[in-house]
């Protein structure tokens, strides 16, 4: 039961951190459109950001 619970709670976090990733893709985008360097260089931080928290999730459901 335990772990049922818990790969469900992987698979949301999972979730939620791609959503992240496909906001920081729509801001990188506006700010090329606005040629907005600034916007766009907090965008990509925000994306390896994302990335760099996704991984140990990933690493974690590609044991189960």
């Amino acid at each position: 039961m335990q772990k049922k619970k818990d790969d469900l709670e992987i698979k949301i976090q999972l979730f939620g951190w791609i959503l992240f990733i496909i906001c920081a893709l729509l801001f990188m985008a506006a700010s090329l459109k606005n040629q907005d360097v600034l916007t766009f260089a907090g965008s990509l931080i925000f994306l390896v950001a994302c990335i760099v928290f996704l991984i140990p999730l990933v690493k974690r459901l590609a044991k189960k």
